[in-house]
């Protein structure tokens, strides 16, 4: 680390964001929030897919005026990492990925930054890359990490030492060579998915101020503040209690600001200029690059079934690209393992999930979380063995998809949900009997077909087993509430169900009720991470656990100020009432002053303070040769999507007409929410269709951009949206919720690729569904 020393302004102009006239003066945003003192840090990249790193001389971008500090691996022997900490802050030996950070510029404004990052001068010795995550699990593959061996791992997560797989995750049900023989019809084959990126409005933004005492605050666009104020801590030697997490309001998450990604680099190069916060911004390009990525994918799936339609065995193999880095990536691929047979019950099944490094960008969370790769393989299978046996594909699926009860693939017992409500849903929404033969709607156009698909899904948490929830619920003199979390309001309505939850459970109007903002892990109740689609089941459960222990409070309290039984009492519209005796006493003043005795001989009661917290006690381990176990995950929710679309035979554009969905989620505490989240799911689960992050055989990425990376927009979008909610109570939400957020486009793809088979007799096999792709098909 080098530091060059000056006043905390700099004689250069700060960056401008943005900025108001005030009586004739410019008032910028970052000094607004930050100070004259913020100064600002850019990233140097590597340009090499692999290579060691031989030297890196940073002389001439410390001359730069304005500069003030360049950091580099050799200023941190650490690593970083979720579940598998494999992770260098920046690159020490080697660098793994075109864009991998050797170093950081601390300057005072962005554009010196950038102009010193190009001066930092890194000699490279280039190796043998790898980019298909097949060849990388092979023994002679070029070794990304040698040290594998060497690093800190989930006790859940399987590494193979000595080769680039980073997690191998078996399950054995059954015996698949034995059913074989007794299928009727089989299908076999191989699906590919490429990485794709999350593509939020915000891009990740992180500024870091590290104090000469030691004290470190680390403002950020966050999915995880207190699992990045726990990472971050332990990789960088800080206590805890030192470092504080301020993260806003969201904008965008979709699990790319899960874990952490770029947060770190701000935080190390605050600590080169201590006493000046950093602020460190990714371009759009380097979101693509430089943040995370969903994992490709390679499936090779085979499944059988009788004559009858039951299904009867499955045998897969699915190799994830975890890119170069994989502490989240592995639960990803671990959880495509215990999910492999997607929403199906199949009673002999031999999986074998493997995440592997390879020289492209880091994988990690997106979402649905590992679900959309598996079911655009298997939900194509499904409909091709009900064709093989002659059977309606959603009569073959209310066959065989998993029911309450159910023991399914893990050995665990299917909680209670209703997969087949679903699928009746959205096939009575789509007029599925109308598919084939007369009945099969006109295309609008000679030159285009009409097709209708369908496309089912399960999908669980996908997380450790003792993830806490934890809330506080507190009054005004007024009695309006708040309420204090550590969950993340993304624009998916946490908040909204968060204030519903508590106002039903106290008993008070839903317009009494705030949720804190923002959340600050110095002082939010603590939150594992707002993934997982489980903030509606967890922090719910932790919110109306406070809720309920606060009405505990003031039913004791004033069932003691009227001598009644608080069995008698109630709280109706923030008044307490007694059923007994009639009486009422508002909310007002009593929950912060209490109540006075006789003549005002003394007060009892005082503040109302309510207390929550929910952690899951009951989730097993699994086997590791086998995948078994009493209990894989808390639940899973379930869902069926159905498709109508046309195809232009002369360009191979595909319109997409209508989709359907159905989702049982439990109890709908908010319905319009759900609905929201159903209409969005369905766009973004139609636009992964069609995304991909193209690379060289160099490894370089060849659109990052938005302008060759083209994502759905509003004129995309299909013409109807149309969605159900089906309500099967969960054992342990709240009023029997579970969680809907990911799950909503987990099947989108293969639905989609369905209804063009139904239209026009051809089956894709790879992702991303290109008109070209499709049109030279046609020919």
């Amino acid at each position: 680390m080098a530091e060059l020393t000056s006043n905390p302004v700099g004689k250069n102009t700060p960056r401008v964001d943005a900025y108001e006239k005030v009586t004739g003066t410019a008032i910028f945003t970052d000094d607004l929030q930050f100070g004259p003192g913020l100064y600002y840090g850019r990233l140097v990249r590597s340009p090499h897919a692999h290579a060691l790193i031989k030297s890196i001389d940073i002389s001439k971008a410390l001359e730069v005026p304005g500069v003030k500090a360049v950091v580099t691996g050799q200023d941190f022997d650490t690593r970083i990492g979720l579940y598998l900490v494999d992770r260098p802050v920046f690159a020490k030996d080697r660098v793994r990925y075109v864009g991998d950070p050797v170093a950081g510029v601390v300057a005072t404004s962005e554009d010196i930054a950038e102009e010193a990052a190009q001066l930092v001068e890194v000699e490279y010795e280039e190796l043998p890359a790898v980019f298909d995550p097949v060849e990388a699990a092979q023994p002679d593959a070029p070794l990304l990490h040698p040290d594998l061996g060497e690093y800190k791992v989930a006790n859940f997560i399987f590494p193979e030492p000595g080769t680039n797989i980073s997690e191998h995750f078996r399950l054995r049900k059954g015996d698949v060579e034995v059913a074989w023989p007794r299928c009727a019809a089989i299908v076999e084959d191989t699906f590919r998915l490429p990485h794709i990126q999350h593509v939020p409005l915000e891009p990740h933004v992180a500024v870091a101020l590290w104090e000469p005492s030691g004290q470190v605050t680390l403002w950020t666009s966050s999915q995880s503040p207190f699992a990045q104020r726990d990472l971050i801590a332990q990789s960088m030697g800080i206590p805890h209690g030192n470092l504080r997490v301020i993260s806003p309001y969201v904008g965008g998450g979709f699990g790319g600001k899960a874990g952490v990604s770029m947060e770190v680099y701000a935080v190390a190069m605050a600590r080169a200029v201590k006493g000046h916060p950093v602020k460190l911004r990714m371009t759009r390009e380097e979101e693509f690059i430089g943040t995370t990525v969903r994992q490709a994918l390679v499936a090779h799936t085979k499944i059988g079934c009788d004559a009858e339609g039951n299904l009867l065995a499955m045998e897969t193999e699915y190799y994830f690209s975890g890119g170069a880095y994989n502490d989240y990536g592995v639960n990803i691929v671990r959880a495509a393992g215990y999910s492999c047979t997607g929403p199906y019950y199949i009673p002999n099944v031999k999986g074998d999930s493997y995440c592997v490094y390879t020289n492209l960008p880091i994988g990690s969370a997106m979402r649905g979380f590992g679900m959309p790769e598996i079911h655009w393989g298997i939900e194509q299978i499904m409909d091709q063995l009900a064709e093989k046996i002659g059977m309606d594909p959603a009569e073959f699926r209310r066959r065989n998809c998993v029911k309450t009860g159910d023991i399914i693939l893990t050995g665990m017992k299917m909680p209670a949900i209703d997969l087949v409500a679903c699928i009746d849903k959205v096939t009575k929404a789509v007029n599925w009997d109308e598919r084939r033969g007369k009945a099969r709607p006109r295309p609008s156009a000679p030159h285009k077909k009409r097709g209708k698909g369908i496309a089912i899904m399960w999908k669980a948490p996908a997380m450790p087993p003792n993830p806490g929830s934890s809330a506080l619920v507190r009054f005004n003199e007024d009695a309006t509430v708040n309420v204090e979390i550590g969950a993340q309001e993304l624009g998916q309505g946490a908040f909204t169900v968060v204030a519903q939850i508590a106002a039903e459970a106290l008993g008070v109007p839903y317009e009494w009720v705030r949720v804190s903002a923002p959340v600050d892990t110095k002082y939010s109740p603590y939150e594992w991470q707002t993934v997982a689609s489980r903030i509606t089941w967890s922090t719910g459960n932790a919110v109306k656990a406070a809720a309920e222990d606060a009405r505990r409070q003031i039913l004791a309290l004033v069932a003691e100020h009227w001598d009644e039984d608080p069995a008698n009492l109630d709280i109706k519209d923030g008044i307490v009432i007694s059923y007994k005796s009639e009486r009422e006493q508002p909310l007002k003043d009593m929950v912060i002053y209490g109540l006075p005795n006789e003549n005002f001989e003394g007060w009892k009661g005082g503040p109302i303070v309510g207390h929550g917290k929910f952690m899951p006690t009951y989730v097993t381990n699994l086997d590791f040769e086998t995948g078994q176990g009493p209990r894989a995950v808390v639940h899973y929710t379930v869902g069926a999507q159905a498709v109508d679309l046309e195809v232009d035979t002369e360009t191979g554009q595909v319109e997409v007409l209508k989709i359907a969905s159905a989702y049982d989620v439990g109890k709908a505490i908010n319905p319009d929410l759900v609905l929201a989240q159903i209409e969005g799911g369905a766009v973004h689960g139609m636009s992964s269709a069609f995304e991909a992050l193209k690379f060289d055989e160099r490894g370089r990425p060849l659109n990052p951009n938005l302008v060759d990376y083209r994502i759905a927009t509003a004129a995309d979008a299909p013409r109807q949206i149309h969605g159900d909610i089906v309500e099967t109570p969960l054992e342990d939400g709240p009023w029997g919720a579970r969680g809907v957020g990911e799950h909503v486009m987990v099947q989108t793809a293969p639905a989609i690729a369905n209804a063009i088979y139904n239209a026009i007799g051809v089956r894709f096999n790879d992702l991303p569904l290109s008109a070209e792709k499709i049109f030279m098909a046609l020919q």
